[in-house]
Formats: C-alpha cells, sequence, structure tokens
C-alpha cells in the first residue's frame, strides 16, 4: 500500500520534469509551444510515466515483459533526470541572485551571468542536462549487464579435517525475472566454472518475486545446473524469494502467506541447487555450512529464525562454521556464536549513485569485507539488478574467496 501513498509525489516529480523539458524545448524551438504539437508530446511523456502501472497490470506475456524492461530503464533515468535539473535549478538560483546584488552594486562584474541566461545560454545547459542524464543511464545499464570477480582471502584459525584450504564462490541478488535472464546467467555460470570452486554458495533474492517473470524456467534451470564445483551448490532464500507482485520496488501481497512460491522450490531442486531453510549440513566431515531464512520474511513454516547461540548450539565447533544470510544482521551475535564465515548479500552496495552513498548510512558492512571478532563477513554487492535495470558507482559481481585452515 506504500506505493498507493507515494504515488502522487511520483507523478509530482514526473511532471516537474516534463516543465523543465517543455521549457527547454520550447526556448530552443519556439514552434513547439503550440497547442497542436504541445498535446501529442505531453500524451506520449504520461505513457511513458504510466508504463510502470501498465506493466503492473498486465498478464504475463511478451509485451508485458518488453513493458516492464522499459519501464524499469524509465525509473532509473528518471532518478538522473532529477538529480540533474534539481542540480542545475539551484544554480540557477544561485546566479540570478549574484545577478541582482550585480546590479545593485557596481563592484560586482557579472556580465557573463546575462549570456548564460540568454537563449543560447539556455539551450546549451539544456543540452548539457540531457547528456549527462542519457551519459549515466547508459552508463549505468552497461556497468549492469557486465559481471566482474572479486578476491579475497581469509584464514580460519581451525583445522578442516582433510583440507588446507577450501575455495568458495559467493553470489547473491540475482533477481531472476524481467531484468535478468538467461544471457545474465551464462555469463555467471561461466565465471563461477573459471574460478574451480569447491563449493558454491548463492545468500538470498535468486528470484524477483514473480516467478511468471521468469524467461524460460527450463532453460534457466539448465544453466545453473551446469555450475561446476565439488561439494555442490548450496543456497538459502531473501527477502525476495517470495511469491509477491511488484510495483516500483514496493510489493502488494495482501492477506496471504509470505512464503515462497512452490515452483521456486521446484526449480533449484531441477538445477542441482540444495535449498538450506534453516538448517546446517557437515560437508566431508571438515566444515558446517548453515543457510539462515530471510530475517525480514523467513518463509513458510518459519515464524521466528532461530538466533545464532542456537545455530551452532550443537555443532562441533572445533570445526569451521561458515553461514549464508542473505542481510548482513546480527554479526557480532554470530560471531559470539562461533561462527567463523558469515556471507551476505540483500544491500547491492546501494546499485546507482547516490544509493551507494545513503546504503552505508543503514549497515555496518554495506559491502565488501569486515571482520568481527575471530569472524569474517563478506557482503557482496551481488549479481543482479532490482528496479532500475543500472549499477552507477557499484558492480554486478560473483566473489571468490580462497579460506585457507590451521
Amino acid at each position: 500500500m506504500i506505493a498507493v501513498y507515494l504515488s502522487p509525489v511520483y507523478l509530482l516529480l514526473c511532471a516537474y520534469v516534463f516543465y523543465r523539458l517543455q521549457t527547454w524545448l520550447e526556448r530552443c524551438l519556439p514552434w513547439l509551444a503550440r497547442k497542436r504539437i504541445r498535446i501529442p508530446i505531453g500524451i506520449v511523456y504520461l505513457c511513458v510515466a504510466f508504463s510502470i502501472l501498465a506493466a503492473f497490470l498486465l498478464e504475463p506475456s511478451p509485451a508485458k515483459r518488453l513493458l516492464k524492461q522499459f519501464s524499469n530503464t524509465w525509473l532509473g533515468a528518471l532518478l538522473y533526470a532529477l538529480l540533474v535539473i534539481v542540480m542545475a535549478d539551484l544554480i540557477r538560483l544561485v546566479l540570478k541572485r549574484l545577478q541582482g546584488r550585480a546590479q545593485g552594486n557596481s563592484r560586482w562584474k557579472l556580465r557573463w551571468t546575462e549570456r548564460l541566461f540568454s537563449r543560447g545560454g539556455h539551450m546549451a545547459i539544456g543540452a548539457v542536462c540531457i547528456l549527462c542524464v542519457c551519459g549515466c543511464s547508459l552508463a549505468g545499464i552497461v556497468s549492469a549487464d557486465h559481471i566482474r570477480v572479486t578476491e579475497y582471502e581469509l584464514y580460519v584459525d581451525k583445522e578442516a579435517p582433510g583440507m588446507e584450504e577450501l575455495k568458495i564462490v559467493l553470489v547473491a541478488d540475482l533477481h531472476l525475472g524481467y531484468s535478468i535472464g538467461i544471457r545474465h546467467m551464462e555469463q555467471m555460470v561461466s565465471l563461477i566454472n573459471e574460478e574451480d570452486a569447491d563449493i558454491v554458495v548463492m545468500a538470498g533474492d535468486i528470484f524477483d518475486n514473480e516467478y511468471e517473470a521468469l524467461e524460460d524456467p527450463e532453460t534457466l534451470a539448465a544453466i545453473l545446473g551446469g555450475i561446476r564445483s565439488r561439494y555442490g551448490v548450496y543456497a538459502c532464500y531473501g527477502n525476495h524469494d517470495i511469491r509477491e507482485k511488484v510495483l516500483a520496488g514496493f510489493t502488494f501481497s495482501g492477506e496471504q502467506e509470505k512464503a515462497s512460491d512452490p515452483r521456486m522450490d521446484e526449480f533449484l531442486e531441477k538445477a542441482g541447487i540444495r535449498l538450506l531453510r534453516e538448517e546446517g549440513v557437515l560437508i566431508q566431515d571438515a566444515f558446517y555450512l548453515y543457510g539462515r531464512p530471510d530475517y525480514g520474511r523467513p518463509g513458510r513454516g518459519i515464524r521466528v529464525r532461530k538466533t545464532p547461540e542456537e545455530i551452532t548450539r550443537e555443532m562441533d565447533l572445533s570445526k569451521p562454521v561458515i553461514v549464508m544470510d542473505h542481510q548482513p544482521r546480527e554479526l557480532q551475535e554470530l560471531a559470539d556464536a562461533g561462527v567463523d564465515i558469515d556471507l551476505c548479500g540483500h544491500t547491492h552496495d546501494g546499485q546507482t549513485f547516490p544509493g551507494n552513498l545513503t546504503a552505508r548510512l543503514f549497515w555496518e558492512n554495506t559491502c565488501g569485507y569486515l571482520q568481527k571478532g575471530a569472524m569474517h563477513n563478506i557482503v557482496t554487492s551481488g549479481v543482479g539488478v532490482f528496479g532500475p535495470d543500472m549499477r552507477l558507482g557499484t558492480r554486478s559481481e560473483i566473489c571468490a574467496v580462497t579460506v585457507r585452515f590451521r
């Protein structure tokens, strides 16, 4: 319901961008101010602005997929249009004030402001703003489409019988759906297999809420089934591995239970991925791997998730303990409970500027490495995207983690 309450804000922001765009166009080409031209431009803009709602209301179809992808790109472009226009308007207000002071004081020599506010200056500034918006949007799209490998080396002061080191590949936030599909997963699997991993872990948000959004479930499952590792592929669920409809980043679940779609579970089984839902496994009698349910939406049959102390209570803590937890929370509690490595996702590192700056206000470890006592915490920025199909100031990544034991 939050999306309903915020819809007037969205419409006002869209109206602000349209007003500034229309003003610039009319200064550049005065004939665009004619009603017979202004009205069609306004109608086209309305269609673009309401593409988010249209994509939400359509039933699953190729048209819905195309419209969803378009509206996701529009959201990102709107964000950067707002940032650029607001910045330009603030600068304009400051210069206007300085120009006013210059008119009343002969010591102020700001003749250049007259040129700046002329028709030619207006055209040039508007063109620069449009280039900035297009450049940021294009750079964000390209960045989101290119997955990189981030490497870590850790030391755990415990013995893992029969092992001197362990190669883990951590991935999270695939967000399989309208934006992330076959091509992206082929790239990811290829990079994972190049790492020659001992074990692959998926720390949540494998899906993007709607199972119907998957481009081709059978093909995607086959691609993920091609991941190679010595001890298998394991996963836990995140807050988006839940059956809900999404509108502009806000979910509509009604009164139904917040649980994964059964088809999601079947998909993972077909792909050969073992889902750990509030459970742990002892692998090769050498180390433990535990998958926690999501902090906010634990899912089917789990109302309250176990505390870190309850997780490790029955474990032999002389052996390494690795935990998958979608959200990087309870870090100190996990360290105190004897966990050695905590692998997380969720944050996307803010995904797009300025989110990569503001996200740091909410998380102890927004992205990367943090040591908490004897515990190593790694948070990946994720493979996929949520909402705008862009990454600016952040990266799509998989993490190759080499763990050395005593």
